[in-house]
Formats: structure tokens, sequence, C-alpha cells
């Protein structure tokens, strides 16, 4: 219960916008063939910014040496805009007490959006001991 109150003031508060961002950037990935990777992870991150409390951030086992160019590619084209809307979300959150706990969600949604390729999101009760917990 606790985890679906987090979640409605979460999409109240910045969830929404954060996620129109994301499908926005993930619509504009869709546009060159070899972007269409970027385009998922950017939908993908957009899922989880509409509800993330009660899901993780893992490291897939089989991200490599391509997942880390692909995240320098998205870096440039669209994660530092996205790292930049999080963080001017959280520094908002932060100015009330009660949103400080959406805020540091939110400084950590940041990093995610860095770099996105080579993580998944997963349920809390889908979370294994061989998954390696990134945000």
């Amino acid at each position: 219960m606790i985890r679906f109150i987090g979640n409605v003031l979460w999409l109240i508060l910045a969830g929404f916008w954060l996620a129109i961002g994301y499908a926005l950037a993930g619509i504009l990935m869709f546009i060159l063939i070899i972007t269409i990777p970027f385009g998922v992870a950017s939908f993908r991150l957009a899922g989880y910014a509409l509800w993330p409390f009660g899901r993780v951030i893992v490291h897939k086992p089989s991200a490599g040496v391509v997942s880390f160019l692909g995240n320098v590619l998205w870096f440039i084209l669209a994660g530092l805009w996205l790292a930049i809307a999080q963080i001017v979300t959280g520094v908002l959150l932060c100015v009330t007490i009660i949103g400080i706990p959406f805020g540091i969600a939110s400084f950590k949604m940041a990093a995610l959006a860095i770099a996105p390729l080579g993580k998944e999101v997963v349920s809390r009760d889908e979370l294994r001991a061989d998954h390696v917990v990134v945000v």
C-alpha cells in the first residue's frame, strides 16, 4: 500500500512529465534505424519514470562493450538532456519536506538517464540473487 501511495504521489508530482520527456526522446530515436535501440531504452525508462517504486534497475549479464559504446552515443543524443531534467526535477522536489524522498529518487534516475543501455527494470519480487542492483 505504501508503494502504491508513493507511486501515485510520484506520478502527480513528477512522473507524468518525466515520462513524457522520455517518450519524446524515444520517438525521436526511432527516426533513424541505428538509434532504434535507444528509442526502446527510452520507452523502458518512460515506464519506469511513471511508476518507479517497487521496481529496481539491474545490470544485464549480457551487456558488454557494445552497451558501453551505445551509452556514449546515447549520452550525446539524449542522455544529457534527460539527466538535466531529472536533476532539475529533483531540486524542485527537495524544496518541500514531503518531496525530499521523491527528489532523491529523481537524482538516482538521473544517473540511469545518462547510461541506460545494458540495464533492465525488474520488479522487487522478481529480483534474483545473481542480479546486480544499479538503482
